[in-house]
């Protein structure tokens, strides 16, 4: 099987800052849980290719994710030429800068993203104060829409003590996907705690897709933690609706993988969430960009 892991992120040593780093109250439990910000300083693109290599990961969607601080329109750009290096590799979501003077603004971002060749854009609406349905983000939402960009965006937990989570809530990316049916949302972290809601919401909208990054597998298909549903329903109902994606430097790919591979979840599921469904979501399998059938 060729597997594509839906999201990585682009390496530290590609990116507009020297280190990673951010106000000590929004790294402090990140650092705690995640290691986050020695894992995102030790991060390089030499090493990401070699651990795709020793997993057999094909092809990854390279995300120039940004929790503030750095201009979007350089992390695009730094982006792209991490593509020019390695075509056969990687495809690339860019970032916005969701605290631009207006709406229009962010847009206008969006569609510069589009310039470069890149599929879609990402933000964690949580860490600007901005629920996924604020009405601010609409023009992004409607110009991804009418162009065709993916819209990833951060659900459930944040390990911020300075942003709350409650702007991130599965509700609101369901009033997202009502007021834009044909926007293609991928849901990153798949929402927990939760889980039930956001599983709801992709059985509504074909368009809503469940990305696991950050997440170690093994905890998604352990009974009791809370993932239950959504584990139960990977293997039929939304068999066509969930990404497996690492975040990689977050957790390595090749845990990530082993880790699915040991969940016990059928061959034709693991063959979706490892494969099948990001080839199709991002047009990695020649006959372009599709939903579930």
């Amino acid at each position: 099987m060729n597997i594509t892991d839906a999201r990585v992120r682009l390496p530290q040593d590609r990116r507009t800052s020297a280190s990673y780093s951010a106000p000590a109250r929004q790294t402090e439990q990140y650092d705690r849980v995640l290691g986050l910000t020695d894992k995102m300083n030790g991060g390089t693109l030499s090493g990401l290719l070699k651990e795709m290599d020793a997993v057999g990961i094909s092809r990854a969607v390279m995300h120039a994710e940004s929790e503030g601080g750095e201009d979007a329109d350089a992390l695009n750009t730094a982006l792209r030429s991490v593509l020019d290096e390695h075509p056969d590799r990687f495809v690339g979501v860019g970032c916005v800068d969701v605290t631009l003077s207006s709406p229009t603004a962010i847009a206008a971002q969006a569609a510069r993203a589009q310039d470069l060749g890149l599929l879609g854009v990402s933000f964690q609406p949580a860490f600007f104060g901005l629920d996924i349905d604020d009405r601010r983000l609409y023009p992004l939402y409607s110009r991804a829409e009418e162009v065709g960009l993916v819209v990833a965006v951060h659900t459930g937990i944040n390990y911020s003590r300075l942003h709350p989570i409650k702007h991130e809530r599965a509700e609101n990316l369901d009033q997202v996907a009502c007021d834009f049916p044909d926007l293609r949302l991928i849901a990153c972290h798949a929402g927990w705690p939760w889980v039930t809601e956001f599983a709801a919401v992709a059985r509504r909208h074909p368009t809503v897709f469940l990305e696991y990054g950050a997440i170690a597998p093994k905890y998604v298909a352990k009974p009791g933690t809370g993932w239950d549903v959504q584990f139960a329903m990977m293997a039929n109902v939304l068999r066509d609706q969930v990404l497996y994606g690492s975040d990689w430097p977050m957790i390595s790919p090749s845990r990530a993988v082993q880790e699915w591979r040991d969940s016990g979840l059928p061959d034709a599921a693991l063959e979706a969430l490892l494969s099948r469904n990001a080839e199709r979501l991002f047009g990695l399998e020649g006959g372009g960009v599709g939903l579930p059938t």
